[in-house]
C-alpha cells in the first residue's frame, strides 16, 4: 500500500589521507600501531522473528534475485508527510535514557525535543541518502522515508551537506569522531554501520518503479545530483564492523509498527549487503 500521510571513540587528530583510494580493504589501527589488513568478519542475521512471514519471498535468495525480492516486500509502505518527520523522529531517535530528548546521529549529543528548527543549537532532519542524489527533495516518498532520515545539529547537518561517505578528512569541530574533506564525509565509528544500512536500504527500496529516480549505490565520492551514493566498498566494510546496536534495531520496530509498515532488511539481515554486492 502507498497511503501518504497529511561506540568507539577513533583516535583524535588528523586522518592519513592516503586511506581513501585504498578503501576497498579492512585496516585498523589500535593506539597509534597499524596492523595487517584483513578482512572485516562477515555481519551475521540480527533476528528472525520475520523470516517465516515478513521475508518469506526473500530467504534463501542471493545476488539480484534476493534484490528484487526485497524491493518488492519493503516498498508496501505507508508514506508520510516531510511535516509529520519532525514528531516521527522524536519517536525512532528517543534518547533511552531521557525520554524528553533525542540522539543526534553524527554527534551523539543528547538532546531536547523541543529544540527541532533551523537556528544555531537546533537538531532538524537530516537525509542520510542526501536528497540532491536523484533530486527527489523532500516530497513523500524518498524524501520523507524515515529508515534514512535522522535528527541532527543545524551546523553539523550543513558541514555534511550532500557529500558522498567515505574514510579520511580533517576532524569535525562539534562532532568528534567525525572527518570530512572536500567530497566525502566519514561519520563516527558507532554509527557506521546504521548510515551503510540506511544508503543500501534506500537503493534496494527506490528502483525507479514509482515515479522515483532509480538509486544505487557506487564507489565514487563524486556524485553531485546523480541518482548514485557511494562509497559502496567503504559502505560494506562499515557494516560489517558495526554491527545493527539495540538502539537501530529498536528505531527498526518503532517505524514498522507505528509509521511506514516497512523495514530495513539490512539491520534484520546485515549479511544480505554481501549477498547482494
Amino acid at each position: 500500500m502507498s497511503v501518504t500521510q497529511t561506540g568507539t571513540s577513533r583516535p583524535t587528530g588528523r586522518r592519513i589521507r592516503g586511506w581513501k583510494p585504498l578503501a576497498l580493504t579492512a585496516a585498523a589501527v589500535l593506539v597509534g600501531i597499524t596492523l595487517p589488513t584483513a578482512a572485516a568478519s562477515p555481519a551475521v542475521a540480527t533476528t528472525t522473528a520475520y523470516d517465516d512471514t515478513y521475508y518469506e519471498g526473500a530467504i534463501g535468495k542471493t545476488g539480484p534475485a534476493l534484490k528484487d525480492a526485497l524491493h518488492t516486500i519493503i516498498s508496501d509502505q505507508t508514506r508520510i508527510s516531510y511535516s509529520a518527520v519532525w514528531n516521527a523522529l522524536k519517536a525512532t531517535d528517543q534518547d533511552p535514557n531521557n525520554g524528553n530528548n533525542v540522539i543526534l546521529l553524527y554527534s551523539g549529543t543528547s538532546r531536547s525535543k523541543s529544540l527541532n528548527g533551523g537556528n544555531t543549537g537546533n537538531w532538524n532532519r537530516e537525509h542520510v541518502w542526501a536528497q540532491s542524489h536523484g533530486d527527489f527533495g523532500t516530497s513523500a516518498g524518498p524524501g520523507t522515508d524515515l529508515h534514512h532520515l535522522r535528527p541532527e545539529d543545524v551546523q553539523i547537518n550543513s558541514i555534511r551537506g550532500n557529500k558522498d561517505f567515505d574514510n579520511g578528512g580533517s576532524a569535525v569541530s562539534g562532532a568528534a569522531g567525525n572527518y570530512t574533506d572536500s567530497n566525502s564525509f566519514e561519520p563516527r565509528d558507532a554509527v557506521k554501520g546504521d548510515v551503510a544500512r540506511m544508503i543500501l536500504y534506500m537503493a534496494v527500496r527506490y528502483e525507479g518503479d514509482d515515479s522515483w529516480a532509480d538509486l544505487e549505490p557506487n564507489d565514487s565520492v563524486s556524485n553531485g545530483s546523480s541518482p548514485y551514493h557511494g562509497r559502496l566498498s567503504v559502505l560494506k566494510q562499515w557494516n560489517a564492523e558495526d554491527p545493527p546496536s539495540a538502539f537501530e534495531e529498536n528505531r527498526n520496530e518503532i517505524i514498522y509498527d507505528t509509521y511506514q509498515h516497512n523495514r530495513n532488511p539490512f539491520i534484520d539481515h546485515p549479511e544480505w549487503v554481501e549477498a547482494i554486492w
